[in-house]
């Protein structure tokens, strides 16, 4: 039976893949060992999407298993060698500042654990497609040092500008850049996808998220933008705005949308291959932005606080060029609007909490 190995299987990203990848006739096995609790606390733990995957799909098979355990990975991947089809990996620790906080967790959790999946790709299933969940946070803050213009609720960069109309594309470098140490973890793992595709001619695709959302998120104050900015409205807990006058702008791409593109990649895919794969100018929108949008959808008047002190690393305005992506599967459209995306959070919300 064709198999999908899922990293981060009950995290936002990786269930959307279990269940698209479900739908899709794949025996899927599940890998996550709800780490989130453990960097985030339990308000974030995702095992409540872990049950409900076991509970939905009968070809789910979860294994707790740390990716950074070479011998667990492997004692997977021998046992369904000759039927797994694909690898999607999504687990990660996705913080800047938890990052910081333990730096030699943070970097065996996103760069080891990154290494332990390719090796055992490539000795048990060197024909899979291997994709890996990468971030915008490989460019560090080199997006900040664009020609930015401020305007009432959000920086925006001159129109004259070539990444004006379409966002900001792979060329931007990765080099000589303050990242985080987030960040700096997350482009080991990058390099390490590419060169595994590149080298021993693997079957693998690098996708640099914008913001990730939707309605599986268990968003928490160190990740979850969108996610969290509307428990807050919902809840009506305080939220706090870290720096550039709440005008920072984000891109946001709905999970189900970048599955799709991981799904559209598998059909056909390309070796070492990297796209940018957020909102881009179809969905975006800065902090004051978003909180309009919420306190409309939620009906509640936010209580927010401000911190002059931005986020080290953070970017300022960002939006991602997904044209080469496009350009390479056509097919592929965005199914969700950035209200959309915050309807249905918002739902999911009240019905959780």
């Amino acid at each position: 039976m064709k198999t999908a190995i899922i990293t981060g299987s009950a995290g936002l990203i990786g269930a959307e893949a279990t269940r698209l990848f479900a739908e899709k006739g794949c025996r899927i096995l599940g890998i996550d060992n709800d780490m989130r609790q453990e960097f985030f606390g339990a308000d974030a733990s995702t095992d409540w999407q872990r049950k409900d995957l076991e509970a939905q799909l009968e070809n789910y098979k979860h294994y707790p298993i740390d990716i950074r355990d070479v011998t667990g990975i492997e004692k997977v991947f021998s046992e369904f060698s000759s039927d797994i089809e694909i690898v999607i990996h999504t687990a990660a620790q996705p913080s800047h500042d938890w990052a910081a906080k333990d730096p030699h967790k943070d970097f065996t959790v996103n760069a080891n654990g990154t290494l332990t999946l390719l090796e055992a790709t490539r000795k048990f299933a060197p024909k899979a497609v291997f994709i890996f969940t990468s971030t915008n946070k490989v460019y560090g803050d080199n997006p900040n040092f664009l020609p930015l213009v401020e305007n009432e609720k959000r920086w925006e960069i001159n129109e004259g500008h070539s990444y004006f109309q379409f966002g900001i594309d792979e060329n931007m470098s990765i080099d000589n850049t303050k990242h985080s140490l987030f960040g700096a973890s997350k482009v080991a793992a990058d390099i390490l996808v590419q060169e595994y595709g590149k080298y021993f001619n693997m079957n693998t695709g690098v996708f640099r998220g914008g913001c990730l959302t939707g309605p599986g998120h268990s968003g928490t104050q160190l990740h979850g933008f969108l996610a969290y900015l509307m428990k807050c409205a919902v809840t009506k807990q305080p939220y706090t705005i870290f720096g550039y006058k709440g005008k920072q702008v984000r891109d946001n791409i709905h999970s189900y949308d970048l599955v799709n593109m991981f799904h559209h990649f598998a059909q056909k895919p390309r070796q070492g291959e990297v796209y940018n794969a957020g909102g881009g100018r179809h969905s975006n929108c800065s902090m004051r932005e978003a909180i309009e949008i919420c306190e409309r959808i939620s009906g509640n008047k936010m209580q927010i606080k401000y911190d002059e002190n931005n986020r080290i690393g953070d970017h300022i305005w960002y939006i991602s060029d997904v044209r080469k992506f496009e350009a390479h599967f056509p097919e592929w459209k965005y199914k969700y609007t950035l209200e959309e995306m915050l309807q249905q959070i918002h739902d999911a919300l009240v019905k959780r909490v």
